[in-house]
C-alpha cells in the first residue's frame, strides 16, 4: 500500500487508469445513492468539488481564493452531525481505496502484457553479458544466489484482511473487463459482479474490533504464502530458468532456489509479551501443517495428470515393490480399522480442484486469469479454526498442551502406551460403518504396476503426507502420538526423493514434456518452501538474555553477570561454551520473565533448524550479547537431548546481532571483529554455519534516534566495517536489512535500495524484511509477486557482479560526515532537547489514538514511558504521515545540506548526486517524501489543535521543510519535486481532492474527540479517517 513499491519503471497507461477510476467511481456512486440517499450524496459531492477547486486554485498560484474555499470547506465539515461525518469519512476512504485498486490493476496489467520489462531477467542478463561477464560466471552466480525475504507482523497493514481480499477481487474483475473478446452479456454480468463487490465492501466494517493475537498475525502471513507465493514461485523460477537457458544455454537446476522465505510472525518477542514459547511452537507446527496440506493437494493433481505407463525399469520395480508391500499389509491387517493401515488408493478417488487445467492456468498463464479465493480454514483441523486467547483452543479431553513431562516433543515421542491405545480405540470406533461405504466410492486397487506406475508411487507419497498431517494435528492438539520415520515425512529431502525419481523416469522414457509441467513445479515448491513454508526467526532484546544469565549466575553463587565488565563476560561465556556439561541446574527457580526466555530456548532446541531460521538479538551492542545466546542455546539443546535420549533435530540456530542505534551501528565492525577473534566462535561458525556470519542492521530505530540522513550514512559505514571485519578472518557475510515500508523507516523501491549498498556488501546473498502493508502490496497478487521476486534476483545479481560505485574521492566521505553531523544535531535538538516538542507532537498528531486501530499484537511502546525514546518507530512515523508533515523522513536534512552548500560545496554535492548511487538514492527518496508533504494541511492541524504557545514550533518546522525542498531541488537539478517521476506525481495529484478533505475532517473529529474522549462513535470516525489518509498517502508507518 505504498508508492515506494513502484520498482517497475514503466509508466501505467493513464487513460485506461482514469477510465477504470471513472467506472469504479460511477458504480460506487450508484451504490451510495441506494445506501445513503440522494440528498446526502449531493452534500458529499459538494465537499469534493470544494476540495478540488481549492486545490486547482492553489496549483495555479491563486492563494487567497484557495484559502477562502478551504475555510468554507472547513466550516461545512464543522457543521456536520456525527453520523454524517462518519459517512463522509467512509465514502472518501473507499473512494481512495478504489483508486488504489485501479492503480494496482494497471501495474499488474503492464507486467502481463509487456514483451520485455526493465530490470527483468532478460534485461539484466543481457546487460551483464554485454558488459563482459562470461556466460559461465553469470550462470554460476545465479545458481549460488541466496536471498531470503522475511515476512514480519509489524503493525502497518491498516486494512482488514476481509477488505484486502475484496479489493483483490475487484482488481481481477477490472482485469477481466479489459478483455477485448467479452460479449455484451459477459460485460453486463461483470458489471453486476463489480456492483456486488463494491456493495459488500461498503457494508463491511472497516475497523478491527479487537487486537489480533500473534497466531492471527501468523495465519495472515501464511495466507499470503498460500494464496499468492505458492502460485508465484514456480512461475518466477521458470522465468529465471528460461532466461538462463536463453543467455547461457543451461536452465536453472531443478532444486536450485535463488529465493526463500522466512517469517517473524509468532517468533518476534522483542517488546511483545504476547509472543511466548507456546505461541512460537504452535505457529511453527501450524506452518508445517499447512505445508503438508498444500503438498497433498498438489500430489492429488499430479496423480491425476501422470496417467502414463511409460517409465524406467528402476521406477517400474519401485512401483511393484509398493504394490507388493500394500498387498502384504492388507493380508496381515485384514479386518482391522486403525489409523496406521489406512491406505490411499493408487488411483485418485475424485478429480482435484483445477486438475483438468494445465499448470499455467492456475496462476494465470493466460493474460486474463480467473481469480479464485480458497479459505485456509477449509483445510484446517477443527481446533485451528478457533482460537482461545493467544493460541489455539484446548482439547476437550484436557490433555496437556504445554511442555510438561506428559507433553510431546516435535519429534513425536509419547509418554504413555495406554494413552496411545486409547486414542487408537477412539479412532477405530470413529471409522465403524465408513470402510465399506468408502469402498463403494473408490476404484479397486491396481494389481499391476505397469498400468499406472506414477500413480502408485505418488499414492504412497500421498499416504505418507496424510499420516504426517495427522501426526501434526495430534501434536498441535497436545495428544500422544508416535513418530514413524518410515511412514511420514520430516525433511524436504525425504519428500523430494520420490518426486525426483518420478522426474528422472519421465525424462528417460521420452516424456520430458510431462516431467517439466506440474511435477517440476512441485519439486521447485518443495525446494523453496521445504516442510515449513517459511522458517521462523526468533527475536529477543539483549537485555532479556542478560537477565536470564543474572538469575543463573546468582543461583550458582558466581555473582551478578550484568555487573561484570565485557572481558569477564567473554571469559565466562567462552569457558562455558567449551564445556560439555549443562550450566542451568534443573532445580533452578526463576521469575516469569526469565522462565519465558529459558522456555523459548527449549522450544528452539525441540524444533531445531529444520523449522526455525535465525535467532536475532535486538539492541545488540557487544560480542558478549552473541555468546550469551550461543550459551543459552547450547544449554537448552543439552537438556533436551538428555531428557529424550536422542539428539535435537537439525543444527543450532544462526545467532544474528541486530545493530539499531547510531552508537551500536558505529560499534558493529569492532564487535564482529572481536567475535571472530575468539577461537571457539570462529571454529563454531566454520563448522556449524559453513563459515557464514549473518549481521542485521536496523533502519527504524536508527532513523528515530538520529534522523533519516544520519541513519542512512551510519548504516552505510556499518556495512562497510562489518564486511571488512569478516574479510579479515576469511568469513563470508550476509547482511540482513531490517527495512520498514515507509521511507522514514528505511523503505523505498527494492531495486534502488539494493543498488545503493556499499560495494562488497551484497555478494550473492541478502536477507531483508518485508513488513505490514508491504507484504500485501508486493506479494498479495501472484503476478506482482513474480515481478517482485524477479527484481530481488536481478538487483542482487547486478550488485554482486557489477557492484555500485564507492565515493569517488575521500572528500565526498568528509562532506557526508559534515552533512550527517549537522543534520543529527539539528534533528536531536528539535526532537529530544526542545522541551515543547513532545507536547507539540501529541497535540498536532493523532498519535495517542493510533493504539485503537488494533492493527498489531504488540504494544506501541517498548516500556511504559511517555517519551519519544521508548515510542516504537512505527507509530512515530505513522502519526506524522497522517498530518502530511512526514517529519521523520526529512527533519535535519535541510540544515545539513544548507550548511555544506554555504561553505562552497554545492558543486560537489551535485557531482555526488550524479556519480554516487548511495547519495543519489538518499536524495531521491527524500524528494519523494517531500512531494507528499503539504505545508497548508500541516498549518491547518496547528491552527485547530495546537495550543497557541506551541504554534511557533510548527512554523519553524514548516520553514525547515521549505529549506529542505530548496536544497534537494538544487542538488538534483530538478525544477519541481518528482520531475524525474512524473507517473508517481500524477498518481499523487489524482488523490489530493479526497485526501485534503479527509485531513480537514480528521482535524474536526480530533477536536470533538478531545472534548468527549469516551464517545465511541467519534473514535470510530477518527479511525476511519486514519484509514482513509493512509490509503491516500499509500503509507502508514
Amino acid at each position: 500500500m505504498t508508492d515506494t513499491t513502484d520498482d517497475i519503471a514503466e509508466e501505467i497507461s493513464f487513460q485506461s487508469f482514469e477510465d477504470d477510476c471513472k467506472l469504479l467511481g460511477s458504480l460506487f456512486h450508484d451504490v451510495l445513492q441506494r445506501e445513503v440517499g440522494i440528498p446526502f450524496m449531493e452534500k458529499i459531492e459538494r465537499i469534493r468539488i470544494l476540495a478540488q477547486s481549492a486545490l486547482n486554485l492553489r496549483l495555479a498560484g491563486i492563494e487567497d481564493t484557495a484559502n477562502l474555499l478551504e475555510k468554507q470547506l472547513t466550516s461545512e465539515i464543522s457543521k456536520m452531525p456525527l453520523e454524517e461525518a462518519l459517512t463522509l469519512a467512509r465514502t472518501f476512504t473507499h473512494s481512495l481505496n478504489l483508486m488504489g485498486i485501479a492503480d494496482t490493476h494497471h501495474r499488474m496489467h503492464k507486467v502481463l502484457n509487456a514483451t520485455q520489462l526493465s530490470r527483468s531477467c532478460d534485461d539484466i542478463f543481457s546487460q551483464l553479458l554485454q558488459s563482459g561477464i562470461s556466460p559461465d560466471d553469470l550462470y554460476k552466480t545465479v545458481c549460488k544466489q541466496e536471498v531470503e525475504i522475511v515476512l514480519t507482523a509489524h503493525p502497518t497493514q491498516i486494512n482488514r484482511r476481509t477488505l484486502q481480499y475484496k479489493h483483490i477481487r475487484i482488481a481481477h474483475l477490472l482485469d477481466y473487463n479489459s478483455r477485448s473478446d467479452l460479449s455484451h452479456e459477459d460485460r453486463e454480468t461483470l458489471i453486476e459482479d463489480l456492483v456486488r463487490e463494491i456493495t459488500s465492501v461498503w457494508q463491511t466494517d472497516e475497523l478491527r474490533r479487537q487486537k489480533p493475537t500473534p497466531v492471527d498475525e501468523a495465519r495472515a502471513g501464511l495466507n499470503i504464502v498460500e494464496q499468492s507465493l505458492w502460485k508465484a514461485v514456480p512461475h518466477y523460477l521458470r522465468r529465471v530458468s528460461n532466461s538462463l537457458k536463453k543467455f547461457t544455454g543451461k536452465p536453472l537446476p531443478l532444486t536450485c532456489t535463488p529465493i526463500k522465505f522466512g517469517s517473524w510472525m509468532g517468533g518476534d518477542r522483542d517488546g511483545n509479551p504476547n509472543v511466548t514459547a507456546k505461541v512460537t511452537k504452535e505457529v511453527s507446527l501450524l506452518s508445517r501443517w499447512m505445508a503438508i496440506d498444500l503438498y497433498m493437494r498438489e500430489v492429488d493433481s499430479l496423480r491425476f495428470e501422470l496417467s502414463t505407463d511409460r517409465c524406467s525399469d528402476r521406477f517400474s520395480r519401485l512401483a511393484d515393490e509398493i504394490l507388493e508391500k500394500e498387498s502384504c499389509e492388507q493380508d496381515s491387517d485384514r479386518g482391522q480399522s486403525n489409523f496406521s493401515n489406512q491406505q490411499s488408493s493408487s488411483l485418485p478417488t475424485q478429480l482435484p480442484a483445477r486438475a483438468h487445467l494445465p499448470s499455467c492456468i492456475e496462476f494465470g498463464g493466460s493474460k486474463q486469469p480467473k481469480f479464485e479465493i480458497t479459505t485456509t480454514s477449509d483445510y484446517m483441523p477443527p481446533n485451528l479454526q478457533k482460537q482461545n486467547g493467544q493460541g489455539f483452543t484446548k482439547n476437550d479431553s484436557d490433555q496437556p498442551t504445554d511442555d510438561s513431562k506428559e507433553g510431546l516433543t516435535p519429534r513425536g515421542s509419547f509418554s504413555s502406551t495406554s494413552q496411545l491405545l486409547f486414542q487408537r480405540k477412539l479412532f477405530a470406533e470413529s471409522q465403524v460403518g465408513k470402510t465399506s461405504f468408502q469402498k463403494l466410492l473408490e476404484p479397486p486397487p491396481l494389481k499391476r504396476a505397469s498400468s499406472a506406475p506414477y500413480r502408485i508411487v505418488l499414492g504412497e507419497v500421498k499416504e505418507k503426507l496424510v499420516k504426517t498431517r495427522r501426526l501434526l494435528e495430534l501434536l498441535i492438539e497436545g495428544l500422544p502420538c508416535e513418530y514413524d520415520p518410515l511412514n511420514s515425512y520430516e525433511t524436504s529431502d525425504q519428500l523430494l526423493e520420490p518426486l525426483l525419481l518420478c522426474y528422472e523416469s519421465l525424462q528417460s522414457s521420452g516424456a520430458r514434456v510431462l516431467a517439466d509441467g506440474r511435477l517440476a513445479d512441485l519439486i521447485r515448491r518443495v525446494s523453496t518452501f521445504g516442510m515449513v513454508l517459511v522458517k521462523l526467526d526468533l527475536r529477543q532484546e539483549s537485555a532479556r538474555h542478560s537477565e536470564a544469565l543474572d538469575a543463573i549466575t546468582t543461583y550458582l553463587d558466581m555473582g551478578t553477570y550484568s555487573e561484570w565488565d565485557e572481558e569477564k563476560k567473554l571469559d565466562f561465556l567462552t569457558r562455558e561454551l567449551k564445556g560439555k556439561r549443562p550450566l542451568v541446574p534443573q532445580s533452578i527457580e526463576v521469575g516469569p520473565d526469565v522462565k519465558e526466555v529459558l522456555d523459548t530456548f527449549r522450544v528452539a532446541a525441540e524444533l531445531g533448524s529444520e523449522s526455525l531460521g535465525a535467532y536475532v538479538i535486538s539492541m545488540a551492542s557487544n560480542a558478549s550479547d552473541v555468546l550469551a545466546v550461543e550459551l543459552l542455546q547450547k544449554d537448552a539443546r543439552l537438556a533436551i537431548t538428555s531428557e529424550h535420549g536422542k539428539p535435537c533435530p537439525g543444527g543450532t540456530l544462526r545467532v544474528v546481532p541486530l545493530f539499531e542505534t547510531v552508537k551500536d551501528l558505529r560499534a558493529a565492525g569492532p564487535v564482529i571483529k572481536q567475535l571472530l577473534s575468539i577461537d571457539w566462535y570462529r571454529e563454531h561458525i566454520q563448522k556449524n554455519h559453513n563459515g557464514h556470519q549473518e549481521v542485521m542492521v536496523g533502519y527504524s530505530d536508527s532513523g528515530k534516534d538520529a534522523g533519516r540522513f544520519t541513519a542512512a550514512w551510519e548504516l552505510y559505514k556499518a556495512q562497510e566495517n562489518v564486511v571488512a571485519a569478516c574479510n579479515e578472518y576469511g568469513i563470508k557475510v550476509t547482511l540482513f536489512h531490517g527495512r520498514g515500508g515507509s521511507i522514514g523507516r528505511g523503505g523505498g523501491p527494492t531495486y534502488l535500495a539494493i543498488q545503493s549498498q556499499p560495494p562488497g556488501s551484497v555478494m550473492g546473498s541478502l536477507r531483508s524484511t518485508e513488513q505490514g502493508e508491504m507484504v500485501q502490496a508486493k506479494f498479495g497478487i501472484p503476478q506482482t509477486a513474480v515481478r517482485q521476486l524477479e527484481i530481488y534476483t536481478t538487483a542482487v545479481l547486478l550488485a554482486t557482479l557489477k557492484p555500485p560505485q564507492p565515493p569517488r574521492e575521500e572528500k565526498w566521505r568528509n562532506l557526508m560526515e559534515e552533512i550527517s553531523k549537522i543534520s543529527c544535531q539539528h534533528y536531536r535538538s528539535t526532537v529530544y532537547e526542545n522541551p515543547e516538542f513532545l507536547s507539540y507532537f501529541h497535540e498536532a498528531t493523532p498519535q495517542a489514538e493510533l493504539g485503537f486501530l488494533n492493527i498489531g499484537s504488540r504494544p506501541t511502546r517498548r516500556k511504559s514511558s511517555s517519551g519519544i525514546g521508548h515510542l516504537r518507530a512505527i507509530p512515530w512515523v505513522f502519526a506524522w504521515t497522517q498530518t502530511r508533515f512526514v517529519l521523520p523522513a526529512w527533519l535535519g536534512v535541510g540544515a545539513g545540506l544548507k550548511g555544506v552548500s554555504e561553505k562552497g560545496h554545492a558543486d560537489d554535492l551535485q557531482s555526488m548526486y550524479k556519480e554516487w548511487p548511495f547519495f543519489q538514492s538518499t536524495i531521491d527518496l527524500i524528494e519523494m517524501v517531500l512531494a507528499k508533504a503539504d505545508i497548508h494541511i500541516t498549518k491547518h492541524y496547528d491552527e485547530q489543535l495546537v495550543s497557541e504557545e506551541r504554534r511557533g514550533l510548527g512554523n519553524e518546522l514548516r520553514k525547515e521543510l521549505m529549506i529542505t525542498e530548496k536544497y534537494v531541488l538544487d542538488i538534483s537539478g530538478h525544477e519541481k519535486l518528482l520531475e524525474n517521476n512524473k507517473s508517481l506525481k500524477r498518481l499523487i495529484d489524482s488523490r489530493l481532492p479526497y485526501l485534503n478533505a479527509m485531513n480537514m475532517l480528521q482535524v474536526e473529529v480530533l477536536k470533538r474527540l478531545r472534548c468527549d474522549e469516551d464517545n465511541n462513535k467519534l473514535r470510530d470516525a477518527l479511525l476511519i479517517t486514519i484509514n482513509g489518509i493512509a490509503a491516500g498517502m499509500r503509507n502508514t508507518g
